[in-house]
């Protein structure tokens, strides 16, 4: 049974390369389930991209929850990202 973590990552995060797993060299990414305490934020992961601004526009237009994009110091941007089930996932881009 598709959970709506994989559902949402499969059909609208375009950047991963496969529902649930990406895998770049020696790196792999996998979403798993667990059990959290009530209102308890679990570990958040980051997901690098070329334009945080293009995906969050892109996210949002398909009916993500997304939350505005942040510039750290001329030096990074970042978004968070919601799934269905409330996980949050974070993108980053380093600027030049």
């Amino acid at each position: 049974m598709r959970t709506p973590t994989v559902a949402f990552v499969s059909s609208t995060c375009t950047f991963l390369r496969a529902a649930g797993r990406l895998r770049t060299g020696t790196t792999e990414i996998a979403l798993g389930e667990g059990a959290r305490e009530p209102g308890e934020e679990g570990p958040v992961a980051t997901v690098d991209v070329d334009d945080v601004k293009a995906e969050r526009a892109s996210l949002a237009e398909a009916g993500v929850e997304v939350g505005t994009v942040l510039e750290l110091h001329g030096a990074m941007r970042l978004v968070d990202v919601y799934d269905p089930d409330g996980n949050r996932l974070q993108l980053a881009q380093e600027l030049p």
